[in-house]
């Protein structure tokens, strides 16, 4: 990269902005951090007073842009919190400020963010008039979430060296690009054919990218190809995306830091949250059965660290020649689909991710309107030709009538389910459904991390559909607080305790029988003619679940460490299809064949080798475009 100042970006960008703006106002310091552009002022007051002028800098040198004040300009910091306080109203329900000094900036922690940022920021701009500290504003979460709270003071307490490794990573994005753009590789490392252990290389001449590293439910071992080539040497990635957090896409993430990675993660501030709760888990879930866990913890902080947070729809440069826009899935929390707008218009691949194309209860269908979108990387987890899920109403009035039937016997109803996702949507379904007395009020009890992930749910309702966030955001109708949901914290004796125990519904992790406390319920409840046991996700190959939705009922069980016996499962085994978080098949088409602009080449993975191959042939047939349904380790090549 040359050192002339006629080609150092940061340069430029200060000549450009010293240019437009007004002779009053002072530039201390231009620099990026990560995508971002930061300008550090003398006068930041005044700065404040220029209404738009932010806006029509980010326009012409087309980066955001925060404007900070340089150290010693802005008024000290007992002054200023009281200005602070003043400025905003009180039912903003204000529960927290820090300054930092070194960077001039406030974080303010609200119930109610909007009051604190105002009509499009006005009251940020009046706080940065008046004290000169530009605030960060984060919500208080409605529930209290030990994550969110562990995850925000820990990047507080690493604020400096954090912002050291933003510059470093804008360095990176900002350098002079040395090689022309004139083609695009994607690797598959996993997830093709099977579902589970997502990950692929998306390589330019300049820049290799890692998307997605994940795990495979019910296959210990099987993990992504990272010793090829194409995703060596691991340490030089210039970024790594994650479309989301459930396991088979996120679960080995922190394993790169292991392999000398000290690069970027871009995914949404959400599935940051997400990823940490569900990682640490994993490792614990490891410890207990004994399995070598193929990371320590500190790896999982040490990626907390590393990570961009990026809001659907903002385009993010993250290399030379790669923007990245996030957009709604659908899926869960936080899930994304991935553009890349790859050199100067050469091409651009999206990445599905896992999505849901229509409405549910907690969320929007999936986005699929692009700019341009020459390729795409879909999911194909319902492809097969008959893969067609209930309905939602028809879904939700089959478990209703499930509980109902199961309450009538005197049993109980234990539904294995992702902490993340499907959890909620029941809940909803539930509290609903006994606050219009369709079925019985009764305990709902949750089990592993359901209500911490619930509890995360709350501290991002700009990520849920509108009418559920304005109830959340309403403590008083907040559906996650209905008093039939209790959390299962008292171990094995509280599970006995339950199991003896009147009618009730028992939401458990883990979703596909692999582990974690759905094990105790199979022990306890199995053997029960009475009870009922009901599948609402996606079964994998290989899992224990799927062997049992299939209709095995001796299973192999390990009592609290004992050697492994059989157990026979006598009570009732149903699945209700409506619930997945996955689109169906005719979602899946309908993604495609609405998506605008169309792809012209789509290659069908995270599916098994059915589905991917009669999705694939479906989209060739009807749409008309190139279609794929590749092996792992294929590589393809786009120019």
């Amino acid at each position: 990269m040359s050192t002339d100042d006629s080609t150092n970006p940061i340069e430029a960008m200060r000549e450009t902005i010293e240019a437009e703006i007004p002779d009053e106002l002072e530039i201390s310091r231009v620099t990026f951090e990560g995508p971002e552009l930061v300008i550090y002022t003398e006068t930041p007051q005044k700065f404040a007073e220029q209404d738009g002028l932010v806006p029509r800098l980010a326009s012409s040198v087309r980066k955001r842009i925060t404007v900070r004040p340089a150290p010693g300009t802005q008024v000290r910091e007992r002054d200023a919190e009281a200005q602070i306080r003043s400025l905003i109203p009180e039912e903003a329900g204000i529960e927290n400020l820090r300054f930092y000094p070194g960077t001039g900036e406030v974080v303010i922690e609200a119930e109610k963010p909007g009051m604190v940022i105002g009509n499009r920021g006005s009251t940020l701009r009046e706080i940065q008039r008046e004290v000169g500290w530009t605030a960060e504003v984060l919500r208080t979460p409605p529930m209290e979430s030990s994550t969110v709270d562990n995850v925000r003071n820990f990047l507080i307490q690493e604020r400096d060296e954090r912002r050291e490794f933003l510059e470093r990573v804008g360095e990176r994005i900002h350098r002079e690009q040395q090689e022309e753009t004139d083609w695009v590789r994607v690797t598959t490392l996993g997830c093709c054919r099977e579902v589970g252990r997502a990950s692929f290389i998306l390589s330019t001449p300049e820049t290799r990218i890692l998307i997605d590293c994940g795990d495979k439910p019910g296959a210990e071992g099987e993990v992504p190809y990272l010793q090829v080539p194409e995703a060596n040497p691991i340490p030089d990635l210039d970024a790594v995306v994650l479309t989301h957090a459930h396991l088979d896409h996120s679960a080995l993430l922190p394993l790169l830091f292991k392999y000398g990675f000290d690069g970027p993660i871009y995914t949404t501030q959400a599935t940051r949250d997400l990823m940490g709760l569900l990682q640490l888990d994993y490792l614990d879930v490891a410890a207990k059965e004994g399995r070598s866990p193929p990371y320590e913890s500190e790896m999982v902080r040490k990626e907390l660290k590393h990570t961009i947070p990026v809001e659907y729809g903002d385009v993010t440069d993250i290399a030379p020649d790669v923007k990245l826009t996030m957009h709604n899935a659908g899926h869960i929390l936080g899930s994304a689909v991935s553009h890349f707008h790859i050199g100067n218009g050469f091409h651009n691949v999206v990445f599905s991710g896992d999505i849901h194309y229509k409405d549910t209860r907690l969320f929007n269908g999936a986005s699929n309107d692009f700019p341009r979108a020459e390729t795409l990387v879909m999911e194909s987890t319902y492809g097969k030709r008959d893969d067609y899920q209930t309905d939602q109403e028809d879904s939700e009035r089959k478990l209703t009538e499930l509980v109902n039937e199961t309450y009538e016997e005197g049993g109980k109803v234990v539904i294995p389910a992702f902490a993340v996702g499907r959890s909620q949507e029941l809940m909803l379904v539930l509290e609903e459904a006994m606050r219009e007395g369709r079925i019985p009020t009764m305990p709902v009890y949750l089990d592993g991390m359901i209500r911490e992930a619930t509890a995360i749910h709350t501290a991002y309702p700009e990520f849920l559909r509108d009418g559920l966030r304005e109830r959340i955001l309403h403590e008083d109708e907040n559906p996650f607080l209905a008093d039939q949901f209790q959390q299962v914290d008292g171990g094995e004796e509280m599970r006995e305790d339950i199991a003896d125990g009147e009618e009730c519904i028992i939401l458990s992790t883990s979703g596909m029988v692999t582990g974690g406390p759905i094990m105790s319920w199979l022990r306890l409840l199995g053997g029960d003619p009475e009870n009922t046991l009901l599948f609402v996700g996606y079964q994998a190959q290989g899992t224990l679940g799927r062997r049992i939705q299939s209709g095995r009922r001796e299973i192999p069980f390990s009592d609290r460490g004992s050697r492994s016996e059989q157990m026979t499962l006598r009570f009732d085994v149903e699945s209700v299809s409506g619930f997945s978080g996955h689109a169906d098949r005719n979602g899946l088409e309908d993604f495609v064949g609405t998506m605008s602009p169309r792809p012209e080449e789509v290659l069908c993975v995270h599916g098994d080798e059915t589905a991917t191959d009669q999705l694939s042939s479906a989209l060739y047939q009807e749409l008309n475009v190139r279609t794929h349904a590749p092996r792992n380790l294929e590589t393809f090549r786009f120019d």
